[in-house]
């Protein structure tokens, strides 16, 4: 995550789906699968599986070819999601293809929030 972080304000509500989200560190084997097609601006996120766990949805950005018809994670991820209601105050620390990472301030919890139930504060 980057440094710098701007101020959110929730516009509407944000549910995870997802209670054991995906989780990896950078070098992890990944099997990609389905590309996301929905009515979202949500581009070039991957269904992928690692060993160990359930699948979870990935950045195209995060996803790189092994070269031999395999992928690996370029870096370290998790695609937890932070569940919000509106009028959350959030700060964004890193935005990705429709999504940001946020933090809670009030007790620190962290997770992707679509873009979309956000407006700057």
């Amino acid at each position: 995550m980057n440094s710098e972080s701007k101020a959110f304000l929730v516009i509407s509500a944000h549910r995870s789906e997802y209670p054991n989200p995906i989780t990896f560190r950078k070098g992890t084997p990944l099997v990609v699968g389905e590309r996301y097609e929905g009515e979202e601006e949500w581009h070039d996120w991957f269904f992928c599986h690692c060993d160990g766990q359930q699948g979870g949805w990935v950045p195209a950005q995060i996803i790189g070819s092994a070269g031999d018809g395999t992928a690996r994670a370029l870096e370290d991820y998790t695609a937890r999601e932070l569940s919000v209601q509106a009028g959350d105050r959030l700060s964004g620390h890193r935005m990705i293809n429709g999504w940001i990472w946020c933090v809670r301030e009030q007790e620190g919890a962290s997770g992707w929030v679509p873009l979309a139930n956000l407006r700057e504060a």
